[in-house]
């Protein structure tokens, strides 16, 4: 996976490394995986992102994969979205872009999200990938939500419970997540993406990590949406989603984004939730059509 690619580990705000790879020349691009994952969800798109004239950045986030997952705070504000974006614009910085156009997935998008909001000028234009708003999917919680998302409300219950109860078997809990929100797609992951996720996930820290990760949305994350209610994303912003997923379902995806940006346009892909990995060739013709218009 991703041969071409250089790949370095950054130290980055307050002394996080960050893992990362990047290849290519021309306008740069910003990839960003989402949970369970790492930046390998990537590896069938970066390439070919690489071929059609990008610099492409790809990297683990704080607390995923082989990124640093330092210890966590009360408030959960180390892993809130606006620590994890200060990451991945220093680490831009680091790699001497100062401007570029980023897509996020999942996680990442929500990580896109907060970045486009504290470093506008950083942003050139935006996709993300088969996520609803944070505050919008809070705010508008059903049943059907809770249950096809059960893990929003377990991973932010207080350690060590849900950490013990990944823990107990975390290739298992990795594998039901990529089989259920893929509606059963398991094909679309190689084995060496899959090795590499169960490898990462092993980890305790990692899996402290990511809970975090989620503690932060439910929190400190949703307190610094409050205070930006009425700010909206002013770059160009792509929402793509599963034609098959829960957001699709649930959510006028490209119209609740329009809530919170001025310029959107949207599409949904034949797949389920990893867009990146089931629909691999359409994520990438989207992209590169998107963003080859900056």
């Amino acid at each position: 996976m991703f041969e071409g690619f250089s790949d370095q580990r950054i130290e980055v705000s307050e002394g996080v490394g960050l893992r990362t790879r990047i290849a290519g020349s021309g306008p740069p691009v910003l990839l960003l995986h989402g949970y369970p994952q790492t930046h390998h969800c990537w590896h069938k798109v970066a390439p070919q992102m690489v071929k059609a004239g990008f610099t492409v950045v790809v990297s683990d986030l704080r607390g995923y994969g082989d990124s640093d997952k330092p210890v966590s705070c009360e408030s959960h504000e180390t892993y809130s979205k606006r620590a994890m974006a200060a990451d991945q614009v220093e680490l831009m910085a680091r790699h001497g872009f100062s401007r570029f156009s980023i897509a996020g997935h999942d996680r990442g998008g929500r990580v896109a999200h907060r970045l486009g909001l504290d470093y506008p000028e950083a942003v050139e234009r935006m996709a993300v990938l088969d996520i609803a708003p944070t505050a919008t999917m809070y705010e508008r919680t059903n049943k059907d939500f809770a249950t096809g998302y059960y893990h929003w409300f377990f991973l932010i219950q207080p350690a060590p419970l849900p950490e013990r109860l990944i823990g107990g078997d975390p290739s298992f809990y990795l594998r039901s997540n990529l089989a259920a929100w893929s509606k059963g797609n398991t094909a679309a992951f190689t084995d060496a993406a899959v090795a590499e996720y169960i490898r990462c996930f092993n980890d305790a820290s990692c899996i402290a990590a990511t809970c975090e990760d989620y503690r932060a949305a439910a929190t400190i994350d949703l307190a610094h949406d409050a205070e930006d209610a009425e700010k909206r994303l002013q770059m160009p912003l792509l929402a793509l989603w599963g034609a098959k997923g829960l957001v699709h379902k649930l959510y006028d995806v490209a119209g609740v984004w329009r809530e919170k940006a001025t310029n959107v346009e949207g599409a949904g892909l034949a797949c389920g939730h990893f867009l990146p990995e089931e629909a691999a060739d359409d994520t990438s013709a989207a992209l590169i059509e998107f963003f080859k218009r900056g």
